[in-house]
């Protein structure tokens, strides 16, 4: 299939389950112990990111900027008790990564639609190209690693967007956050063609 798959180096959400393992870990247990099952926090994470879209589609950023904050533990509690119960499989990463892009979908049609109430048809733009980015990034891994390719580097990966465009939500600079996703997230999608074509040779 051409050259071995490279070393590749670990993303910040790698990093950050890693370091954060000790306080994941008791919250998972304390969660698998009252019955919840992970797929019901996956989708509880969904409607979390639902109910922030619609705030982030009034203008009220702060507001959805809280409620997403408050939603993103949640996208790693759910591996962690499907770890914990030792029942990881297929389908629960499945739902989980199918929920991932459901969640950015929902954000940012929140703020397109905001943005269309505005004069500013460049941030809808904007919105729609950090839009498509993000979602070209996951396709680009989830068609490589169909074909036996790794293909998970880049400058902006799923959690980098998170921190990016909730700090901007959070601080005021939203416009430059939705101007780095733009831009930053679609060569994100570019460096993971690259790295498979690597591969490919």
């Amino acid at each position: 299939m051409g050259e071995s798959i490279p070393q590749t180096r670990q993303t910040l959400t790698d990093i950050l389950r890693v370091r954060f393992k000790n306080v994941l870990d008791p919250v998972g247990r304390f969660l698998n112990s009252l019955g919840i099952a992970p797929n019901t926090l996956t989708l509880a994470g969904l409607a979390g990111n639902f109910v922030g879209a619609l705030f982030l589609a009034q203008g009220r950023f702060v507001t959805g900027g809280v409620i997403l904050l408050l939603m993103g533990p949640l996208d790693a509690l759910d591996g962690t008790m499907a770890r914990l119960r030792g029942e990881p499989s297929a389908l629960g990463a499945f739902v989980d990564s199918v929920t991932d892009r459901f969640s950015e979908l929902f954000i940012y049609a929140g703020l397109i639609y905001f943005y269309l109430s505005t004069p500013n048809s460049l941030m809808v733009l904007l919105a729609f190209a950090a839009l498509g980015g993000s979602f070209m990034v996951s396709y680009v891994r989830a068609r490589a690693q169909s074909l036996g390719y790794e293909a998970k580097q880049g400058i902006l990966t799923r959690m980098e967007r998170f921190a990016v465009l909730v700090s901007g939500l959070l601080f005021g600079f939203t416009e430059v956050a939705i101007f780095i996703i733009a831009i930053l997230a679609n060569i994100t999608a570019l460096q993971r063609i690259l790295v498979v074509r690597r591969q490919a040779r």
